[in-house]
C-alpha cells in the first residue's frame, strides 16, 4: 500500500493518523510505503521547486519500487488532495487499480482557491484583502510563484492541482471510499456522491462509509479519529480479498 499525502499544512495535521493507520496495517499483514513528495517534509528540493506532476511521477516510483520488492496486490491510499493524486497515477498504471481514499478532495479547483483566500485572510488588516485572490491567480499564470500560509506556491503545482478532479481519468477497478464526520447520520459530501455515482455507472467496485471523528486534517489542534482504524482495516481486506496477503 502506498501513502499519497494531501497539500500544504493538511500533511502536517494528518502524519499522526496517517502513522497510526500505517501500523495497525503492518500488524494486520500489509506493506506500507509512507514517502514525502518531493520538496515536502524530509524529501529533498524546495516546496517551490515542485510540480504536479513530479509528485505523480514520486507516486508511480513509490508504488512500481514496492510492487517490485513486496509482491501482491498493490493499492494507492490517498488522503484529501492525495486522492487526485493517487487515482491519476493509479491510471497510468492501466485498468482495475485499487483505491483507498480518505476524505478525498474531488475537485482541486477549489482546493486551490480556498487556499489563496488564506492570503486574502492574512492581508485583511492591511488592504482589506479586495482582489488578493484575483491578483494571485494572475501572478500564477504569468509563471510567477506566490507565498501564501508560509508556502511558496509554484504555478507548475497551482495549475496542475487547479485541473485535476476525480473521475475524469481511467476508472479503477476497486475503491474503499472513506469519510470522517462529527455528525450523527452523515451522509457522503454531494461532490463525493456524485463521483461515487459516475464510477457505479461504470462497473467500478465500491465501498463509501462515513465514521465518525474530527476532520484531523484541519483541526487547530492535532486530534485522531479512531473509528477510521478499523474501517480502514476491513476495507483494505475488501480491497485485497482476491489475493492472499
Amino acid at each position: 500500500m502506498v501513502y499519497v499525502q494531501p497539500f500544504a499544512e493538511e500533511m502536517n495535521k494528518s502524519r499522526r493518523m496517517a502513522a497510526l493507520q500505517s501500523r495497525a496495517l503492518a500488524e494486520a499483514g500489509y506493506a506500507v510505503l509512507q514517502v514525502d513528495l518531493h520538496g515536502c517534509g524530509d524529501s529533498s528540493g524546495e516546496f517551490h521547486e515542485a510540480s504536479w506532476e513530479s509528485w505523480v511521477d514520486d507516486v508511480l516510483m513509490s508504488a512500481r519500487w514496492l510492487e517490485a520488492s513486496q509482491g501482491g496486490p498493490l493499492v494507492f491510499w490517498g488522503l484529501r488532495t492525495g486522492a487526485l493524486l493517487a487515482s491519476e497515477a493509479a491510471s497510468r498504471l492501466g485498468p482495475d487499480q485499487r483505491l483507498l481514499l480518505w476524505q478525498p478532495v474531488t475537485n482541486g479547483k477549489t482546493t486551490l482557491q480556498q487556499f489563496l483566500r488564506l492570503r486574502a485572510a492574512a492581508d485583511m488588516g492591511q488592504s482589506g484583502g479586495k482582489g488578493v485572490v484575483q491578483q494571485l491567480r494572475a501572478d500564477l499564470e504569468a509563471g510567477a510563484p506566490v507565498d501564501v500560509a508560509g508556502y511558496r506556491l509554484a504555478p507548475a503545482v497551482a495549475l496542475g492541482l487547479e485541473r485535476a478532479r476525480l473521475g475524469v481519468t481511467q476508472p479503477p477497478g476497486k475503491v474503499a471510499w472513506l469519510e470522517v464526520s462529527s455528525r450523527e447520520r452523515a451522509e457522503l459530501l454531494p461532490g463525493s456522491a456524485s463521483v461515487v455515482e459516475d464510477w457505479r455507472a461504470q462497473d467500478v467496485q465500491l465501498w463509501p462509509e462515513v465514521v465518525n471523528g474530527p476532520a484531523f486534517w484541519q483541526t487547530q489542534e492535532i486530534e485522531d479519529a479512531p473509528a477510521l482504524l478499523p474501517a480502514t482495516l476491513a476495507a483494505a481486506d475488501k480491497l485485497t480479498q482476491e489475493a492472499t496477503r
